[in-house]
């Protein structure tokens, strides 16, 4: 077999491949081979008949082809592998010659990796905001806190906001009661904001055996984006009470025995989860500068492909999630749909640059993954999925997607270095070690209990 590998742009090549008729044999013989366990010729026993009679009942012709569908991937790959070539995608394979008994020759034109020349990053500089923690803010958490811990009573007035309300509900569309409209002893905070857009004013001024009907556009469900006449029967009325801030409530929300010592550690962990905030923006901003700083030719159709993806992901996994239409959508964002397109492709291609660039920093630095990394990496992902370690283990194995774990920590690797090697600056002119907060924040998200760790963890 003989190839050639023409350039078409920096992302597009065009394999030129010939192969003598000889080399075809193998494929040849395999298609014969598979057509015989197929069919039936009467006075031959299956997988038995002989090749001038296949020729003649099914015709030459069907066995070449099979014999080509067999030997285009191998001599493909062959290809590839002799001309180094680093493909992205599947190829575009057109046949340009081929008779009985003479050379295969065939071309192949597939998108592959851009080469790239990383630049000098060391003299990347960014800003982030300060770490500052007020009075405030320490506060704001411990109200948090105490909020967790309040209880309810029941109380024989009309609901107010902040009381929570036992309900029942009816959603109907067009005069017809939604088969999955229906629920019933429905705790709700008034003024949460976290039920139907409505419900608020319509149970403010109720009491138990009081109802009222609103309405509002469903968030979810088999009717979701439309404006529903729902019907809401009030049959409990709570006061919430909250624990007095002092020292008991410390013992009672913490293992810290003063209010003091429990104001102290939110202090702590809000700094933790600011540090923590604040090395998640160094990373970005030094990423961005990095990619300002590479530059990268994206391949149209891997472009194309990404946007496809984004776009299905969000019209047919989000929106539904979120009972929301285009439309809707849209309005929500204040933006037209030419708008939000070309912030799609905006993200595409950020996503695709930074995965090229990070993915050569791993070759250029040596960078590899070992098991323990691979498999911090592995519970972090299958706590934000909502999975166990194990559940997730097995779903990435079973899908075969281990080695994009291996990818993520790897390039997660590689901006690290960039980041370490670039400056960090804070609002006020102080330098910032990273090394240091990301310290903090492992502290910070072992230790667990507040709202503050939580957040992070998340984060």
């Amino acid at each position: 077999m003989k190839s050639a590998v023409e350039t078409l742009n920096p992302t597009r090549v065009r394999l030129t491949v010939e192969v003598p008729f000889e080399e075809l044999k193998p494929s040849l013989d395999a298609a014969y081979k598979k057509i015989n366990n197929q069919v039936t010729v009467p006075g031959f026993r299956k997988g038995k008949i002989p090749a001038r009679v296949i020729d003649q009942r099914f015709g030459r012709g069907a066995v070449l082809e099979e014999a080509i569908n067999d030997a285009l991937p191998k001599f493909y790959t062959q290809a590839v592998t002799e001309g180094e070539i680093n493909v992205l995608g599947q190829p575009d394979v057109d046949i340009t010659e081929f008779d009985d008994g003479n050379e295969l020759k065939f071309t192949a034109e597939v998108d592959i990796r851009p080469t790239i020349e990383i630049p000098d990053y060391s003299g990347i500089e960014v800003t982030v905001d300060a770490v500052e923690v007020t009075d405030e803010d320490v506060e704001k958490s411990l109200e948090q806190l105490r909020d967790r811990f309040a209880t309810t009573s029941t109380v024989d007035r009309a609901a107010a906001e902040g009381d929570v309300v036992v309900v029942d509900l009816e959603a109907s569309v067009d005069g017809e009661v939604l088969g999955d409209g229906i629920a019933k002893g429905v705790s709700y905070t008034i003024g949460s904001g976290q039920l139907l857009d409505g419900i608020d004013d319509a149970v403010t001024g109720l009491s138990a055996g009081g109802s009222a009907t609103f309405t509002s556009e469903l968030k979810g469900g088999s009717a979701a984006g439309k404006a529903a006449e729902v019907k809401v029967e009030v049959s409990d009325v709570q006061q919430r009470e909250l624990p007095e801030l002092d020292d008991e409530f410390a013992q009672l929300a913490s293992e810290f025995d003063t209010l003091e010592e429990l104001r102290a550690d939110s202090r702590k962990r809000l700094e933790s989860m600011k540090q923590y905030d604040q090395a998640t923006a160094a990373q970005e901003k030094v990423l961005d500068a990095l990619i300002e700083l590479t530059e990268v030719a994206i391949p149209e159709k891997l472009l194309k492909d990404e946007i496809e993806t984004r776009t299905h992901n969000l019209e047919h996994h989000q929106f539904p999630q979120m009972g929301l239409t285009w439309e809707s959508f849209l309005e929500r964002e204040g933006k037209t749909r030419e708008e939000y397109d070309a912030q799609i492709e905006e993200q595409a291609v950020k996503g695709i640059k930074t995965q090229f660039i990070l993915d050569e920093l791993v070759g250029k630095e040596k960078l590899s993954v070992n098991q323990e990394e691979l498999t911090e990496h592995l519970v972090r992902r299958a706590a934000s999925s909502g999975m166990s370690p194990d559940q997730f283990a097995q779903a990435v194995v079973e899908g075969n997607q281990v080695q994009l774990l291996v990818g993520e920590v790897a390039r997660g690797k590689a901006l690290a270095v960039v980041v370490e090697a670039a400056k960090v600056v804070d609002s006020n002119g102080e330098v910032v070690d990273l090394a240091d907060e990301e310290d903090d924040a492992d502290d910070a998200d072992a230790s667990g209990g507040d709202e503050a760790a939580a957040e992070a963890d998340e984060a």
